[in-house]
């Protein structure tokens, strides 16, 4: 006799960047293996590659291209699809620096947010009558960071890839019509204000948010402002 095929429910949430309504449903026991099998490895590009996976297989919604989400699309998904699957509490171990003492903390999944700053803009003045474009960095990106090496290095891969145009008075000058040293070129010839734009650009960009809140030894009230998947997994 064959063994019968077990249900499982399904569940809506709206994209943050795009506020469509996607369906998805709980991980199950082959999604939970690719995760713990790229946490063994310990290598951040695995785990990443592994969350994307996790979505994709997840997501019932038709045309959503995982490597094309927002980064915090990605992040935000992944949230709801774990409090979903396992449980929408998670306890953390948090180090307290003012009293060196450490501190669990509750974090309820469901709760987490898109924080979205009212001064975002992805549209701004460079000076001399020029104007930069941006586009949010997208999931694939990783695939394009694994080869780089430094900080830096790491920074202007994403700063290349969310430049979406230039603009003056007159035309518009999309990036992808342009070489790769031709990008490189324009970046570096950015004076330090429109760096300053870019920087805040990404500063203000919509990210995940939640706050732990708890006191520490000394009476003191304490609010740790939770923004990326990391922070929701090692707190530490």
């Amino acid at each position: 006799m064959a063994l019968p095929k077990i249900g499982y429910p399904t569940f809506e949430l709206i994209l943050p960047s795009t506020k469509e309504t996607v369906k998805y449903r709980p991980f199950l026991v082959k999604e939970e293996k690719i995760l713990l099998t790229s946490q063994a490895s310990g290598e951040a590009n695995d785990i990443i590659n592994a969350v994307k996976q996790v979505i994709n297989n997840c997501i019932l919604t038709d045309k959503i291209n995982v490597d094309g989400l927002t980064t915090f699309d990605l992040e935000y998904l992944f949230i709801k699809i774990r409090a979903k699957s396992v449980n929408n509490v998670i306890n953390l171990t948090y180090k307290d620096m003012e009293d060196d003492q450490k501190y669990v903390v509750e974090i309820n999944l469901d709760e987490v947010e898109i924080k979205e700053d009212p001064n975002h803009v992805t549209k701004f003045d460079i000076g001399n009558g020029y104007g930069l474009v941006m586009k949010y960095p997208r999931a694939d990106l990783t695939n394009s960071l694994k080869f780089v090496e430094g900080e830096m290095d790491a920074f202007f891969e994403v700063l290349k890839s969310s430049i979406e145009s230039v603009y003056d008075a007159e035309s518009v000058y999309k990036l992808s019509d342009n070489t790769p040293e031709e990008v490189d070129e324009f970046i570096q010839s950015l004076d330090t204000k429109a760096f300053k734009k870019i920087q805040d650009f990404y500063s203000t960009m919509p990210k995940l948010y939640y706050e732990v809140k708890y006191t520490n030894s000394l009476g003191n009230d304490k609010v740790i402002p939770l923004t990326s998947l990391t922070d929701f997994f090692t707190l530490g």
